[in-house]
């Protein structure tokens, strides 16, 4: 079990439906800023930035956006580690197979494109989705070729990827890249569990998802929904740091609503009373190897 664990809390996410849902989930760049700030003061080292649009909240992945965002917490008191995902603008959707026809709600652009706001923004960690994979009708693109060229662009602007995992087959994607010297060491890696499409948040799949790490990886994970806390004990036990947040579950208990601040405060309670700790921004960097940035 880690003495230190780190808490990531994922503020928004990309999910439009989730606006319907909850009233208070976070919308504009100052709301996200807020709700992150709120997540580092209850004990979260990283905060997992998505952005929306401000007049309908629906996932969007504009720079404008980003730098509001990034703007409002690097001018805050308080020390937290900026994680900008970089896992937008990367669907494809087919209206048609006989004929091959893309549809017009595709989102696909260039890895520049996917990570711009990263590579002009620098923030200490932007995340990596290291497989191709299907959610429902839509096709998440994740060649190598996409791959190694956003792990290039994030290197070369001192930005430490997340090798987001869902499956088995995504660490050794994920492998591969690191072989290749494109991502530095140590490699951090994340699962990502009971998402409905890739892994199930159970410990066998967890289990089996750390046996295959590199050596020297640092990881961690979450799980999505009622698997949320479940995995944060699960995750510690094994070794792992967390991530909570309103991206991967709504609730605080059946019923209730929470804020992103009451998800990390349940993670640190379980965190504490499991005989662990909770790594300050500061500790995090040591473990990640990362330098603050300002």
């Amino acid at each position: 079990m880690s003495e230190k664990v780190i808490i990531t809390c994922a503020v928004t996410g990309g999910n439009s439906a989730v606006v319907a849902k909850h009233p208070k989930i976070p919308i504009t760049p100052s709301q996200i800023a807020d709700a992150a700030l709120d997540a580092a003061k209850a004990g979260a080292a990283v905060v997992h930035i998505h952005v929306r649009d401000p007049d309908t909240g629906a996932p969007s992945n504009r720079f404008d956006l980003y730098e509001q965002v990034v703007k409002k917490l690097r001018d805050a008191s308080t020390d937290v580690i900026i994680n900008l995902t970089s896992g937008m603008d990367g669907e494809l959707v087919l209206d048609s197979i006989e004929p091959p026809k893309i549809g017009q709600t595709s989102t696909l652009k260039t890895p520049l494109g996917r990570c711009l706001h990263a590579v002009k923004l620098q923030p200490e960690i932007s995340s990596l989705d290291c497989g191709t994979m299907a959610f429902g009708e839509r096709i998440f693109v994740a060649r190598m070729s996409d791959l190694r060229e956003l792990a290039k662009l994030m290197r070369e602007a001192g930005v430490k990827p997340e090798l987001e995992c869902f499956d088995l087959g995504h660490i050794e994607t994920a492998k591969r890249l690191i072989s290749e010297q494109l991502i530095e060491a140590p490699p951090l890696f994340q699962f990502c569990l009971s998402t409905g499409y890739g892994a199930p948040g159970v410990p066998i799949a967890l289990q089996a998802m750390r046996e295959i790490l590199p050596q020297g990886a640092v990881w961690g994970g979450f799980g999505c929904g009622p698997d949320e806390m479940r995995m944060v004990g699960q995750l510690v036990t094994m070794g792992g740091h967390v991530r909570v947040g309103l991206e991967d579950n709504i609730y605080l208990r059946r019923g209730v609503l929470a804020s992103n601040a009451e998800l990390v405060e349940n993670a640190v309670g379980i965190i504490e009373r499991m005989g662990a700790s909770v790594a300050t921004p500061a500790e995090a960097r040591a473990i990640l190897g990362l330098k603050k940035r300002g």
